[in-house]
Order: structure tokens, then C-alpha cells, then sequence
């Protein structure tokens, strides 16, 4: 077996190789002032001439020595200013969780190692050892001492599911190898070849944010340097961190390394299950406007339930009998609280801060905060659309299906009927905002409330010309005229029957209300998506030039929105209104399942079997699945369903 030294000499060689490049470069940089000096003292001491070609040579070399020293200058102050970019992390003091600092310090000490500086916490499945000693990373550090810098020891970023899932022996046996890292990570010459990876990665970073020709063009040149640089010690700097990788593997197998083939296990087990509660369970919280504020505590029940499910996971469970590493934190809601926030803002791009716009939700108000208003908006959306489709009368065979065209003006739909308030856009951003944070379901607004423009809007052409036909006032036709087809009232009551026989009944329907909620879907997005990037840009007060700011693209730096087809959202509403019908008329509940998010409980017990029935309505037209289901639960379609 390899010995720990081992891998720290092929990585010290490394590392040696990317402080020649760097000093390869100040040597070109430095070439052409070499050559003036060897120039100007040769012709001071007579040994080189004074005229003709010398003194040409000696302004030319002089030009290019004073451009080169400036480009240099430039280069190397951008570098030096450039600050690293840092993962979006918690910071846990030593007096939040000295248990936890005591436990690092104890490994470090068995491992023969320095002890991290500082512990975060991460909303992710992974840990590392991050090198914060930038001087914008925190406050300001002593003089350093003649000669080279001491390196400082980094700080250790722990997933935070690790901390509830995980057990405290299991969790001390997994950071193991990576507290040993902190041994490589001290040599000065690893230390010295990192900060300047890190310095050439962070200036590129800021020559690509660069606005305006004045900022733009100089920042242009540092950044293709950095990028020629960084091509050039690409291979070293692989090389180095597999053999740093490599030191601190072998040196961690001394301490628990049994019990790591378990926790390894364990990671696999809490990467599934954070997963599925990210995108199952929190993603739907976030897009109204909702943060679930302990995630890691629901992260244990979405792995217990998977160890249920799973065959593979079976004894899993046993181990929540013993203590778990979240106990070594003096206040295990704290924490979380500000992780699941943190998620949030990665993973959907929501606000730093919480507000009126942005409240949290516990679990037990989950179901009707966010199930029962999701299912609702989703069902208002779908008749909304319905609404504007094109009218289609009784089932003929000999009768020519109406045109696209003929669909009724927007401004003649339920807004103009007698005694109906116009439609508002239903948006999960608007119901964000007019719904409080312990909004309770009963007390939810309505989904079609009237908007304040649309009551002043005048009546359309359309609509004043059937004011003034007698056959709108219910007058007989006159002679030799055809009665007009029958339409369904406007101010037709919302009811599941009403959107099953639409989409049996007519076989383009189903295309067509599919594509009407995808462009209405994408239209929110876009319109979530500006708001968002509108926040960031006024909450962003630092300085971005020299900063590591988000993304390009600006916050979530990692989205979860998984593309949906137009079927696809078709589905999803149709089981939404199906899923109202039945808490309105069969005395079901909303549920939360904490690896498929939102449920239909009946009797107590999650209903799985809707999804068959609803796609025979969506791709085949076929609705009499559908039909035998809601006869079997005891749903009656015919009744109106609360749309808010």
C-alpha cells in the first residue's frame, strides 16, 4: 500500500510545474525590459553604438518595454483584485455547535493533520475543504511574516442532509478523508499554486462580466491571458488534486474505515432521497411563492419512506434509533431553517430574505397551503381555458367542425355575461401575492377575481352587435334564418363533467387546450423569471467588477424545472381538477407524499392509480376509465368544484 507521503510528493511536483508557468510568464513579461537595460548599458559604456540602428532599436525596445510592463501591471492587478467565487454555504460558529467543532478537531488530531478553520454547512449531497483565505472573504489578517506566506488551513463544507440522515459515527467516518485533505493543503507550494489557479480562474471570470468598451477591452486582454494560463497548467492541476486526493484517502484508512463503506452507502441513500424532495416536494412551494423552511428534516422521512418502498434499503430505518449528527448542533431548527432557504435560492432562485412574498411553510401546512391551492390554480387555469376555446355544439357526423377563428373575443367571455366578474390572470405569482402567509384554505382568494382594468374596459364590437340582435334576447328567429348553434353559457359553473365531455367529445380539443396551457405556462415563467433577475439586480450592492457575483445567467444557478410538454401540463391539470372534485364532493383530502410531492387521500389512504385513467382521457380521448374510477371513489363530476 502506497504511503500518504507519496501522494503528496507527486502532488508537490505538480504543483511545482504550475509555479514554472507562472514564472515562465513573468518572464516574458519582463523580456522586453531585459533587452532595454542590456541596450542602455551597452551604449552607456561605449560598447554598443549611440546612432543609426542602436538608438532606432533602443526607442523601439523602449516602446515595447513600457507597453509590456503596463499590460503586466494590468494583468497582475486584476488577478490580485479578482475575488475567488465561494459556494453559497451556511457559516456555523464554534458557538452553535461546539460538539460538532469538537468531533472535526478530534479527527484531525487522529488523522495527525490541521484542523479546519471553520465549518458551513452546504444544502447539497457532497463535502469539501474550500480555501477562503482571500482577503474578501473575510476580515482582515495579521502581517505576515518575513519570508513565505503561511498557508491558512481552509474550511470544511458539510452537505447538510449528511448532519440528519447520518449518524454521528457515520458522519465522523466520512469526513475523514476529507479533513486529511487539510494535510496536502499546507504545504506551501500546494498552497501557492492553488491561489494562483484560483486568482487566474476569478479574473477570467470578471473579464467575462465586463461592461462597456472602457472596462470591456482591457478586461478582454486579462482574460485571455487567464484563459491561455489556465490551458497551460490544466494537466498539472489535474495531476496535483489526484495526488492530493490520493495522500488523503490513504491517510484517512486509519481511522474508521469500515464504518466508511457504510456511510458511503448512506450517501448514495441521501443523494436519492434529497432529490426526489427537491423536486417532488419543494419545487411546487417555491413557484407559489412558499419555501418549506425545514428540508432536512424532511429529507428523513422521504429516506425512511424510501427504505420502506425499497427492498435494497431495508435496515436502513433501524438506525434512527441511534443519535443522530444534527444533535451535535446546539439549535438544529436554526440551521435548517437557514439551509432550506439557501436551497431556495439556489435551486429556484427565490429572495436572500424571506417576506410578505416569500413566507415559509412547515409540513404540516403543506397539504392545504400548497396542495390544495396548487390543485385549485391549476383547475381555474384549465376552465379559463376552456373558456376561450371555440364553441362546439351536439355530436354530428354531418355537421363541419367550427374554424379556429370563430372563437369568441376574450372581451365576450364570462367578463360580459350577466352578473360574472372578468377573469384575472392565475398565475402561482399572483396567488403569491394575494394570499398571506398563514392564509388558511378556506379563506383563499378567488381564483377568477375581477381586475380592476377589465371593469372599465367598453364592450367589444362582437358583444354590442349581440346586445342588439333579438336572437341574443332569446327572440325567435325570423324567416328563412337558421337557428343559431347552441353554445354553453359563458358563466358555465366549473364542473369535471364539463372538462371530461370537452375533451371526449371533440378530438382536437385536447391539442389545442394542451398548447393554450403551454404558451400560458411559458408566458408565467418568462414573467417569474424577469421578476427574479429584477430582484437580483437590485439586491446585488456589492461591487460585481471585482466580485464573484452569480451566474451569468443570474440566480438559480442550478434550476430544477424540468421541461413539461404541453401533454404533459395537459395531464397534470386535468388530475388537479379531478383531485378538486374529489375533496369537494367525496370528502377527500390533499396529502403530501414525500417522495411524489402532492397526493389524493381518501379514507386516509394516497390514491396512486389516477395517473392511467387521466392519460386515456389526454392521449386517447377514452374517458370511461376516468368515469369508473370517479364512480368508484365516489366523485360526482356534475357538481361545481371551488376554484378558490
Amino acid at each position: 500500500m502506497a504511503s500518504p507521503e507519496t501522494g503528496v510528493l507527486a502532488a508537490r511536483g505538480r504543483a511545482l510545474a504550475v509555479l514554472r508557468v507562472r514564472g515562465a510568464a513573468l518572464a516574458v513579461a519582463l523580456l522586453p525590459a531585459a533587452v532595454a537595460v542590456v541596450l542602455l548599458v551597452g551604449g552607456a559604456t561605449g560598447r554598443l553604438g549611440t546612432e543609426g540602428g542602436w538608438a532606432v532599436a533602443r526607442w523601439t525596445i523602449g516602446g515595447l518595454t513600457v507597453l509590456s510592463l503596463l499590460l503586466a501591471t494590468l494583468v497582475s492587478v486584476v488577478v490580485a483584485r479578482a475575488r475567488p467565487a465561494l459556494s453559497p454555504s451556511v457559516p456555523i460558529a464554534e458557538e452553535a455547535a461546539p460538539d460538532l467543532y469538537r468531533l472535526v478537531r478530534d479527527l484531525a488530531d487522529r488523522l495527525d493533520v490541521p484542523a479546519p478553520s471553520a465549518i458551513a454547512l452546504t444544502p447539497d449531497c457532497d463535502s469539501w475543504l474550500e480555501d477562503r483565505t482571500h482577503r474578501a472573504h473575510g476580515p482582515p489578517r495579521p502581517a505576515r511574516r518575513a519570508g513565505r506566506r503561511a498557508p491558512e488551513a481552509p474550511v470544511l463544507v458539510i452537505g447538510s442532509p449528511f448532519l440528519w440522515w447520518m449518524r454521528v459515527a457515520e458522519l465522523r467516518a466520512l469526513l475523514a478523508p476529507v479533513v486529511a485533505g487539510t494535510g496536502p493543503s499546507a504545504h506551501p507550494d500546494i498552497a501557492a499554486a492553488r491561489r494562483f489557479i484560483r486568482g487566474l480562474d476569478a479574473a477570467a471570470a470578471v473579464a467575462a462580466r465586463a461592461r462597456g468598451p472602457l472596462r470591456a477591452l482591457p478586461l478582454r486582454f486579462v482574460g485571455r491571458v487567464a484563459r491561455l494560463l489556465l490551458r497551460a497548467v490544466g494537466e498539472h492541476v489535474v495531476l496535483m488534486e489526484r495526488g492530493v486526493a490520493a495522500a488523503a484517502s490513504e491517510r484517512a484508512q486509519e481511522v474508521d474505515y469500515g464504518l466508511r463503506i457504510v456511510a458511503q452507502e448512506q450517501v448514495g441513500l441521501a443523494y436519492a432521497g434529497w432529490d426526489r424532495l427537491l423536486t417532488r416536494v419543494a419545487l411546487p412551494a417555491w413557484r407559489m411563492g412558499r419555501w418549506p423552511s425545514r428540508l432536512d428534516a424532511g429529507v428523513v422521512s422521504a429516506l425512511t419512506e424510501l427504505s420502506r418502498r425499497d427492498r435494497l434499503a431495508e435496515g436502513f430505518a433501524s438506525r434512527l434509533g441511534e443519535r443522530p449528527a444534527c444533535d451535535l448542533l446546539e439549535e438544529p431548527g436554526t440551521i435548517d431553517r437557514a439551509a432550506s432557504l439557501l436551497a431556495a435560492r439556489l435551486f429556484h432562485g427565490g429572495p436572500a430574505e424571506p417576506g410578505p412574498d416569500w413566507s415559509p411553510v412547515g409540513w404540516q401546512q403543506y397539504p392545504q397551503e400548497i396542495v390544495d391551492r396548487k390543485w385549485r390554480l391549476e383547475a381555474a387555469r384549465l376552465h379559463r381555458v376552456l373558456d376561450e376555446l371555440p364553441a362546439v355544439g351536439p355530436a354530428d357526423p354531418d355537421r363541419e367542425a367550427p374554424e379556429p377563428s370563430r372563437a369568441p373575443d376574450r372581451s365576450t367571455t364570462p367578463a360580459d355575461a350577466p352578473g360574472a366578474a372578468p377573469a384575472q390572470s392565475l398565475t402561482y405569482a399572483g396567488a403569491r401575492a394575494r394570499t398571506s402567509a398563514a392564509a388558511h384554505p378556506a379563506s383563499l382568494p378567488h381564483a377568477l377575481d375581477p381586475a380592476p382594468a377589465a371593469a372599465a374596459s367598453p364592450p367589444s364590437p362582437q358583444l354590442r352587435a349581440r346586445r342588439e340582435d333579438p336572437r341574443a334576447q332569446g327572440g325567435p328567429p325570423s324567416a328563412g334564418e337558421a337557428p343559431l348553434a347552441e353554445e354553453p353559457a359563458a358563466s358555465a359553473a366549473p364542473t369535471l363533467a364539463r372538462v371530461i365531455d370537452r375533451l371526449a367529445r371533440d378530438t382536437r380539443a385536447g391539442d389545442l387546450v394542451a398548447a393554450r396551457l403551454g404558451a400560458e405556462v411559458a408566458r408565467e415563467e418568462r414573467e417569474q423569471a424577469a421578476r427574479q433577475a429584477a430582484r437580483s439586480a437590485q439586491a446585488d450592492t456589492t461591487d460585481s467588477t471585482w466580485g464573484d457575483g452569480p451566474a451569468d445567467g443570474g440566480l438559480p444557478l442550478f434550476p430544477l424545472q424540468p421541461p413539461r410538454t404541453a401533454r404533459e401540463l395537459l395531464a397534470d391539470h386535468v388530475t388537479a381538477m379531478v383531485c378538486c372534485a374529489a375533496v369537494d364532493t367525496a370528502g377527500a383530502a390533499p396529502g403530501l407524499d414525500w417522495l411524489d410531492g402532492p397526493a389524493l387521500l381518501v379514507d386516509g389512504t394516497r390514491r396512486a392509480d389516477l395517473g392511467r385513467p387521466v392519460l386515456s382521457l389526454v392521449d386517447d380521448g377514452d374517458a370511461e376509465p376516468l368515469r369508473g374510477w370517479l364512480h368508484r371513489v365516489g366523485v360526482r363530476p356534475e357538481k361545481p368544484v371551488r376554484l378558490g
